[in-house]
Order: structure tokens, then sequence, then C-alpha cells
């Protein structure tokens, strides 16, 4: 029998993203009452786990640049394996364990880790009373002109309703899934440069433009061993798609370097002094063990070759459905994307963009153990194979890959104020040391514009940025009261969300939103009001320094 219910909470987090873990860490530590309403089947921590990405850093991570809640979580990953793993000593004492020996990080570790570390930080609040960890569906949001009154979930086995009512929803969705649905304002793609002025920017709005996403796996190699299986669906596509800006196939050793578009050489394991790709995201390293009890090293295989770029995750703005799907159900019939397809003749994207993804990550470890070029002149490597309990996926169909697709790109409010590339880029301010300076910072970050080849047929965008900050006034939408991002939803546009949409900067502004949202409860006020008000901008700015959130660079 299907039974309803209903709970009254000040903080409401959607979404069990990286940035949400953050939000509600810092909402609860103000002892207000807070609900984190996780997505069922995924674990927590988003990109850092259910999206299975080692977290991408800036080179002074060690030293500075984070909260202190991050540098927590990264030092509970490594005592993690300090104190459960057998590692050899030498290992143990490396002051900055890699535990992974990947080369994209100073900290390549498996995701089930980063899970239980992040479910260890949650643990106390929850023992407390002051947070509640809920797996629930959204449903609709209770939206009455700029007010978010509530959320109605469904239980995971549709044996129930959750009516929560809140004073502040947080929308910690990796897409900004609230946003359509609190009839908020927001933007998707790429704007124009009319709009914002930034040299990158495209002449006209393209809201359908959007970054490629990935959904990675883990893979382990037996050089002894034959894992090849079934030719995956859609293999004849992908084997011979050429993207119209690359210099090779999708599937070869020959990559477009970033910064330079320049073919680039790579190899599976670096044997012909080429960049090796198992190690660019290895999350287990061999070496660390004594060699009787090694294990298999293992990668995490989030590359050029699979990210996916022929359709959107989500409709552009304008174009949104009234109530969430997951995934979204393209259009067969559309008209051809920027690379001349149309969703039916994209293996899988008749039923989502999502499912192509997925099936181009199938198809690339087919195209691995099959006809990927050896150095020894000979083709595949037929050890390579998927390690599901790396990503969590044993029982499920996607049996190695990881739970959720990776999602570079979200919706973005249309905030107080947008950070631009002119704010950060290291080109357009030549004599400068830092970015642009914020009086309303509430964080700070560092990362390259980093723009994978869009939905719109561009190339990489990378370009160099200062060390920058998170202004408060990118937290603030335009128009609602009481709903603030959380994740990659913030005041950025397509250019800059590509250096504030990696880990630090994620979780800093998780921190920065849960507090604001806490502050505002125990104070009777609004954002706005605080984003407004000098004296409550410098009380929330000592909140979040006695947080050990810091707002400037050193």
């Amino acid at each position: 029998m299907r039974r309803d219910f209903n709970t009254k909470v000040d903080v409401l987090i959607v979404g069990g993203s990286l940035g949400g873990c953050a939000a509600a860490m810092a909402a609860a530590s103000l002892g207000v009452k807070t609900l984190l309403a996780t997505e069922p089947d995924r674990w927590i921590g988003g990109q850092l786990t259910a999206q299975a990405v080692p977290p991408d850093e800036h080179q002074w991570i060690e030293a500075r640049g984070c909260t202190r809640r991050y540098r927590q979580l990264r030092e509970a990953i490594r005592d993690f394996y300090r104190r459960y793993y057998p590692l050899t000593e030498a290992a143990r004492a490396i002051p900055y364990l890699n535990p992974g020996g990947g080369w994209v990080s100073r900290l390549c570790h498996e995701p089930r880790v980063a899970k239980a570390v992040l479910e260890a930080m949650l643990h106390y609040p929850q023992m407390r009373g002051d947070l509640t960890v809920r797996p629930l569906r959204l449903r609709v949001l209770d939206v009455e002109g700029d007010l978010v009154r509530g959320a109605l979930f469904d239980y995971p086995d549709h044996s129930a309703t959750l009516y929560v009512e809140a004073k502040y929803i947080l929308d910690a969705t990796d897409t900004g899934e609230l946003l359509p649905l609190a009839n908020a304002e927001y933007v998707t793609g790429a704007e124009s440069h009319w709009e914002t002025g930034e040299p990158h920017a495209k002449p006209e709005p393209q809201p359908a433009n959007m970054q490629a996403c990935t959904w990675c796996f883990a893979m382990g190699y037996d050089p002894h061993g034959n894992y090849i299986g079934r030719k995956p669906q859609g293999y004849e596509f992908w084997k011979t798609f050429q993207p119209s800006f690359a210099h090779a196939p999708l599937f070869s050793w020959i990559d477009t370097h970033p910064m330079t578009l320049a073919p680039r050489r790579l190899s599976l394991f670096g044997e012909d002094g080429t960049p090796s790709m198992f190690r660019y995201r290895q999350v287990i390293d061999p070496s660390l063990y004594p060699p009787e009890i090694a294990p298999e090293a293992v990668t995490i295989v989030n590359w050029p070759q699979n990210d996916y770029f022929l359709g959107n995750l989500y409709p552009p703005a304008g174009q949104q459905p009234d109530a969430p799907q997951h995934p979204t159900a393209p259009d067969p019939d559309a008209v051809p994307s920027a690379y001349g397809f149309k969703n039916r003749e994209i293996p899988g994207a008749e039923h989502s963009h999502e499912t192509a993804a997925r099936i181009l990550s199938e198809c690339l470890l087919y195209w691995l153990q099959t006809e990927a070029p050896r150095p020894d002149g000979g083709t595949g490597y037929p050890g390579l194979h998927l390690r599901p309990d790396i990503t969590g996926t044993e029982d499920n169909p996607l049996h190695g890959l990881a739970q959720q697709v990776y999602v570079r790109e979200s919706r973005r409010i249309k905030a107080r104020f947008t950070v631009l590339e002119q704010h950060v880029s290291a080109e357009l301010r030549p004599n400068a040391t830092l970015a642009e300076p914020f009086p309303d910072s509430v964080g700070i970050g560092h990362y390259r514009i980093d723009l994978h080849p869009s939905t719109g047929g561009d190339n990489y965008i990378d370009i160099a940025t200062l060390p920058f900050q998170i202004p408060l006034g990118a937290l603030i939408p335009v128009r609602m009261r009481n709903l603030l991002p959380a994740c990659k939803n913030i005041g950025t546009t397509h250019i800059t969300n590509g250096c504030y949409r990696l880990h630090p900067v994620e979780w800093n502004i998780g921190e920065s939103a849960g507090l604001l949202a806490a502050l505002c409860v125990l104070r009777h006020t609004e954002p706005h009001q605080v984003y407004e008000s000098p004296a409550l901008l410098a009380e929330y700015q000592r909140l979040l320094m006695s947080q050990g959130i810091p707002l400037a660079w050193e």
C-alpha cells in the first residue's frame, strides 16, 4: 500500500555530488536541520566517486588553495591507504602518497575509498541529529513565485512519497536539474561575444553548444589473459568516426594537444616514449606493495577517445521538459548536429545521448583489446578487462563502467554577477599575478580554462588562468530568494565554467552555499540581503574564514 510522508527541515540539499556533500557538512556544522537527498543506486561524491574521476587540482594543492574540509578529505584518503592497505614501509612513509601513481593528479585513488571517507565525514552530523542523508528520487518542486516551498520525492522502491518543506533549497545536482523545475532563470551552452565581451565567446548565443561528457570505466591489464567479448553495438560507427577538427580517427593514438591543437602521439603503456594513457589516471599502483601480494594495476579511462560530443545530456535552455527525465530522450529525427548526424544515426542516441556515451566507451574498450596498434607492430591488448569492483557496478548492467556519466558542463543560474574570461585569463591580465579581485569572495581556486570538444563542433579551448576567487554574486540567482547553486551551476559562462568545474572549486562552492543557507536560517535573512548588506557580508565572510575557507590567495 502506497503511503505519503511529510517532513520539515531548514536546509534541503538535492544531489549527492561532491558539492552536495560539502554543503551538507557545512550547513549541519551550524546546527540547522539539514536533509541531503542523494540519487538512489549511486555513491555519494559525484565526479570523485560515482563518475570515477580522480581529482583534477592545481599545482599548489598540497600547501594551499583549498578549504580545510577539502584538505581533510585528501588526507583522510591517504590515511585510509596507510591504515588498511598492506603498503610497503617505504610507500607508507611518502608524505604526499599518490596511491594510484597516476600523473593527472597528485592523489589518484579508487572511487570506493573516497566514498568511504565521505561517508565517515558525514557520520558525526548524522549522529548528532543535525543531518539526514536519504536516497530519494525528485519528482517535482513546490514553487510559489520566487520561493521554493519544498520538494516531492519518491522513495527508491516507489512504495511511498516524501514531501520535504524547507527554508532553503540547494541544487547540488551535476546538471542543475532543479533550475528548470523551479522556473529559475538559467543559461546553457555558449554565450555570445556581445553578451559577455569574452574573446573566445561565440558571435551569437549557442545554448545547445556544450562540453563533451565522458562515461568513464575502470580497466585492469592481465598480460597473459584474453578478455575479448562480443563486438559491441555501434562498433563500426565509432571505429571509423573522425571529428572534422581531429588529425586522425577518434580511435587512434594520434591525439590533439589541447593547448596547441597540434597532433600528439600517445600510447597505452608509453613503450615508445610517448605519454602512457594507462598511467594517466591510474588508481592502483602495484609498486607500492610487496611484490608477493601486489595487486593488478588499474586505471580509469577518461581519455580523448571516449569524450562524447555528438549530443547533450539535457535539453538547452528554452527546451526543457516540465518534469525530470532520466535520461532525456532526444528526437531521433532531430536536425543533424554540428557533426552532421541525426540521433537515429548515432548508436544509442535514439534512446539518449547518455546511452550513446556509454556505448562509445564500450566500443573503445573493444578497440583497445582487438585493434589498437602496439609498438611491436601487432594490434590489440586482449588482456585489458573491466574492473566493476572498482566502480561499484559488479551487479549492475554497467559492469565496470562508472555509475554515472561524467558531466563537465551544467545548467548555470543567471546570477547577480557572472564570472567572465576577462576576470581570470592570464593573457588578458598580462601584468597581474592574481585574477580579478572580488570583495565578496567566498573562496578561491585555480585551474586552466579547460574546454573539451563540444557538441557545437568546437575543438579544445585551453587557456592559462591566474589564481582566482569565487564571488558571492555568482551564487545569488537574479530572482529566486531561497534557491542556491551548490555544484557546477553557479554564475559562470561556458568559457569560465572550464576552470570553475573541477573538484576543489566545486567543493568550495558547496561549502560556501551550505554556510550561506545556514547563516540565513539563523539570522532570519536571505541570500540577496547578505550580498547587498556590507555588515551581513562581513559577518558571512568571517564565518567562512572561521570554518577554514580562505577568501584570498596568500
